[in-house]
């Protein structure tokens, strides 16, 4: 396993000071001003998102970055368990600590995080090629009961090219493959 596979939600939580070595800017279009945390991503991470971005502009898609890093302090911001806990984790429980997720929508949703954006045509291509630049849309539907959270479309993941691929062609999220893994170790 690798810093890549690392399975954060609400059962597996990161310290407070899990920061990233390193963050950078993947320099592609933000909804938030220059220097916002969140625009900031693990730099592998970056990467990839700069190289999925550009397929998506060569092909008449263009995609937003929301948010990608989010501090563990940040994220007690904005936690309250009296707000809807399948899309709002807790501190230490999101990806977005780790610098290696980026939520993503675009205008034709109004740069909103909804379900909608699947719908669409960046949701429909970001889903099928996300995976080429090693992400995954973490939050699948009709796996609620196994992530714990509900679906996002707008929510990738970055795992690696093959780990991606693997993911995607097995139809397993995160919490199954580390799942899986568990077993093959322990045998």
């Amino acid at each position: 396993m690798s810093q890549y596979d690392i399975l954060v939600n609400r059962h597996h939580l990161l310290d407070p000071g899990t920061v990233p070595a390193s963050l950078v800017d993947p320099g592609v279009p933000f909804d938030a001003l220059p220097d916002d945390p969140k625009r900031l991503l693990e730099p592998q991470t970056a990467k990839a998102v700069r190289e999925l971005f550009a397929h998506a502009v060569d092909q008449g898609i263009n995609l937003y970055g929301i948010s990608g890093y989010r501090s563990y302090y940040r994220q007690m911001e904005l936690y309250n368990p009296d707000r809807n806990p399948l899309y709002v984790a807790p501190p230490g429980g999101s990806e977005h600590q780790t610098g290696l997720a980026l939520d993503v929508s675009c205008s034709a949703v109004g740069l909103d995080l909804t379900e909608d954006f699947a719908d669409t045509a960046e949701g429909i291509w970001l889903a099928k090629n996300a995976p080429l630049y090693g992400f995954i849309i973490r939050y699948p539907k009709s796996k609620e009961d196994i992530t714990g959270y509900a679906y996002e479309p707008w929510h990738i993941r970055y795992v690696t090219k093959p780990l991606a691929h693997y993911l995607t062609i097995t139809d397993l999220t995160l919490e199954e493959y580390h799942q899986q893994s568990i077993k093959i170790c322990s045998c």
